[in-house]
């Protein structure tokens, strides 16, 4: 007799293949940047959140390098119990400055992924209202926030994509209590910036914390890199900041940052970061590195290349049946339709050296399967033409 769960796994799995939704991964044999190796072929990328070429920089790597020599491969506990370094405690302190323009008494945390971060924040809120909380969450945030709502079993309220009218109808019919709104600073999937000045006039009116997830605006927006908050000129002391390490920092991990009082409190109950061994020193070494060029003149310097390629790409010529979202960001997705056109478009296009994703459901609405091609001041110019040149060699109406 078989294991009836096995059989289970076999048909669902057959399922999704059927309906063009089986995700696959492909092997990269070669270092984060616009040229790589996946699976024997030499393929020009536009997939990754590299968004300033930083994975590779040779001296972020240099520092990774000195990082594992001077600090160990691990850390060998939690930060709560020997895990949490010298390097660390530096690390923490310089992102905590970062934000000190626009969060009173900021302090910050380093976690090990921003999943990770999230889940922390989202849990620990949950904690310190004992029930007495409801979060009020965009319909197109990340997993990791809807997950981390998820977690604190706290009732919420989702309101329509940037919908501030919406969300201000839902905070005033919620009554008294701890209120959190929930947002990613630049939506994933479509590129778009969130009205951040105007969900935080609504927050200081209604008495609610409003929980930013910038990672991707950290280190792209702002004029040194500081992110969503420093791009409009925002400061609170209801701000709570998550910002990932391992997009356009180029290394891993994330960051939360907050009142100093708030972060207090997460130290003593985020779960996340209480109960997970601390990510190695070497990455908050290189880290430190990383942090430093992005607020140079040299972060500067990739930031416009990289407005440049945006404005690029935008002059692309794109099949007409192809849908380009409203987006300034280095996120520039092409809604293509179906599961299967959409896996025809990316297979087309591989054929002629390029790699971008086919982004299907649940990651996104049924029949809104997208190209999410994504920009890296690592890219050029001339990488825009080859790509232009595989679009044209589509044989599609343009």
């Amino acid at each position: 007799m078989s294991f009836q769960d096995l059989d289970r796994l076999s048909l669902k799995i057959s399922q999704l293949n059927e309906q063009g939704l089986l995700r696959q991964r492909r092997m990269t044999e070669s270092p984060c940047q616009p040229q790589v190796r996946v699976n024997g072929q030499t393929l020009l990328a536009f997939n990754s959140n590299d968004y300033l070429g930083l994975a590779a920089h040779p001296l972020v790597v240099a520092a990774l390098r000195e990082g594992a020599t001077i600090h160990g491969a691990g850390s060998g506990a939690s930060h709560l119990i020997s895990g949490h370094s010298q390097v660390h405690d530096a690390l923490e302190a310089v992102l905590g400055n970062m934000m000190a323009a626009h969060i009173p008494a900021a302090q910050a945390l380093y976690f090990s992924s921003g999943y990770m971060a999230n889940l922390g924040v989202l849990s620990a809120l949950a904690d310190l209202s004992k029930g007495d909380i409801t979060f009020f969450s965009d319909a197109l945030n990340h997993a990791s926030l809807i997950d981390g709502i998820r977690l604190a079993r706290a009732p919420c309220h989702v309101y329509a994509h940037s919908d501030l009218q919406h969300l201000t109808e839902l905070l005033r019919d919620c009554g008294t209590g701890t209120k959190v709104v929930v947002s990613d600073g630049v939506f994933s999937m479509d590129g778009d910036i969130a009205l951040a000045k105007e969900l935080l006039r609504i927050c200081e009116q209604q008495g609610a914390w409003l929980l930013i997830d910038d990672a991707h605006g950290f280190g792209v927006l702002g004029d040194t890199g500081a992110g969503l908050l420093q791009h409009v000129g925002m400061r609170s002391e209801q701000i709570i900041y998550m910002g990932t390490l391992g997009k356009a920092a180029g290394v891993a991990g994330a960051f939360v940052a907050a009142h100093a009082l708030f972060m207090d409190w997460m130290v003593q109950r985020a779960r996340p970061y209480i109960y997970t061994t601390a990510a190695p020193a070497a990455l908050a070494h290189a880290l430190l590195t990383s942090l430093q060029i992005m607020a140079s003149d040299e972060g500067r310097q990739r930031r416009a290349h990289l407005t440049e390629l945006i404005r690029a790409f935008s002059l692309l010529p794109m099949p007409q049946t192809w849908q380009k979202m409203h987006s300034t960001t280095a996120i520039q997705p092409l809604v293509v339709g179906s599961n299967a056109a959409v896996l025809k478009a990316s297979a087309d296009l591989q054929a002629h050296g390029i790699w971008v994703s086919a982004i299907r459901a649940p990651t996104v609405p049924d029949n809104t399967a997208r190209l999410r091609f994504t920009l890296s001041a690592a890219h050029t110019l001339a990488d825009l033409e080859q790509l232009k040149k595989a679009l044209l060699a589509l044989h599609m109406p343009c």
